[in-house]
């Protein structure tokens, strides 16, 4: 019985790793800005943010990080409660930063989240680190 549990668990977990919130059909484009100045390799606080073109109905901006660009591979990321303003102070949330052995680019995709848990904007930023 335990082992069944254990693989009952282990392919809820897999369903639940690929599941997103719902994007609408015409996705309104974000602007996003951010530089890498004043980021330690290897830290936990990320930079600060400037984001453009959010809707009024967004509750919160949900910011994932990949190595590369947009396909590239999951570094981290985190969700901020969207406050009517678009700038995101640096430490907003948590994560990973990066880490490369040499020049690495870096890639921030923002989504903007309605209530119901609806993505209604996406936006993207590459910059290479270290600057």
């Amino acid at each position: 019985m335990h082992n069944q549990l254990l693989a009952l668990s282990f392919v809820v977990g897999l369903s639940l790793a690929g599941c997103k919130p719902p994007e609408t059909a015409n996705l309104a484009p974000l602007d996003v800005v951010f530089t890498w100045e004043g980021t330690v390799r290897c830290t936990t606080i990320p930079p600060a943010f400037k984001i453009g073109g959010v809707p009024a109905s967004t509750k919160t901006l949900d910011f994932t990080m990949r190595v590369g660009g947009p396909t590239g591979s999951l570094q981290g990321g985190g969700t901020v409660a969207y406050t009517g303003s678009g700038d995101i102070p640096a430490g907003a949330f948590t994560y990973l930063g990066p880490c490369p052995f040499g020049t690495q680019s870096y890639n921030f995709m923002v989504r903007a989240i309605d209530a119901s848990g609806t993505v209604m904007a996406r936006g993207y930023a590459t910059r290479p680190f270290p600057p």
